[in-house]
């Protein structure tokens, strides 16, 4: 993942902004952190001083042999990283940068990359990783985008994160996913569902794709109903094919997707309460515009 205005990756990103003022830079361009703040109490425009807003509106008071001094009228200052997610952090500039950068550019297997790069403690990392994941969602709920509709095709499917038996092939549980991906644009969602039943995948898909889209799916018997909704439905039947024979119908984008969603989530230690986490991490560096 690369941002577009400065095209920043891994290898150059921690060489090419090595000092604070380097990357303060950086994250007042991306809007991380105010340039400039009004002082809350005159509505002066604050001084930036280090690391500091500090308002110096001063007036004059005249004494009687007719002498004038300054005054300070309120003193206010505050702190650059008031009410941004660097408030209060114990992380060094260097160290929250290299974080983010290891961060974005690698996938979920990289506490030990981050360990011994950045210096910071593994619960540090899992307290960041969270903070980050909630940045994703909130992002993804800002972003979300509607796959419609006449001549636009919508792969759908569902999946099931989590070992599913023990050896002898007991069911133990897992965490249900439902997505859709649009062919030609890449536009998708996936959401993390309690069941697979109709109510509930029927809900998302009018919620997500409009009516005239074509909806490809497998032979789930929760999508018997999408025709009688205003969706042109074509199966594969997967027992049988990959691709059917007749159509050409297949799910193979979102097949692939699921892949890649593994891929960028943990194996060991995760939370079915984090999903939505894993899952917006994903999406947010597979499709939120970087610019």
């Amino acid at each position: 993942m690369s941002c577009n205005n400065c095209e920043i990756d891994l290898f150059n990103g921690i060489l090419q902004f090595a000092t604070d003022d380097a990357i303060l830079e950086l994250y007042y361009n991306h809007g991380m952190l105010l340039r400039s703040k009004d002082c809350p109490i005159c509505g002066r425009t604050c001084v930036k001083s280090g690391t500091y807003f500090r308002c110096q509106k001063t007036w004059r008071i005249s004494i009687r042999d007719g002498r004038e001094f300054e005054r300070t009228n309120c003193n206010f200052r505050k702190s650059i990283y008031h009410k941004t997610w660097l408030d209060r952090s114990q992380l060094t500039l260097r160290q929250n940068f290299r974080f983010l950068m290891m961060w974005l550019q690698t996938n979920a297997s990289r506490e030990e990359l981050i360990f011994n790069n950045v210096g910071i403690s593994k619960q540090t990392i899992v307290d960041w990783s969270m903070f980050c994941r909630e940045v994703c969602i909130y992002a993804c709920h800002s972003s979300t985008v509607r796959l419609w509709g006449e001549g636009i095709i919508v792969e759908i499917d569902e999946a099931k994160f989590g070992k599913r038996k023990y050896n002898r092939g007991r069911i133990v549980d897992g965490v249900w996913v439902f997505g859709g991906i649009e062919r030609f644009t890449g536009n998708s969602f996936m959401v993390a569902v309690p069941d697979r039943s109709s109510a509930t995948l029927l809900g998302i898909i009018r919620d997500r794709i409009l009516p005239g889209t074509t909806i490809i799916s497998d032979c789930w018997r929760a999508y018997d109903c999408l025709a009688h909704h205003g969706f042109q439905h074509l199966r594969v039947n997967h027992s049988l094919n990959f691709v059917d024979p007749t159509t050409g119908a297949h799910t193979q984008n979102i097949e692939r997707t699921w892949r890649e969603v593994r891929d960028n989530i943990p194996t060991y230690g995760r939370r079915e309460e984090h999903m939505e986490g894993y899952l917006a991490e994903y999406y947010f560096k597979k499709n939120i515009p970087s610019d």
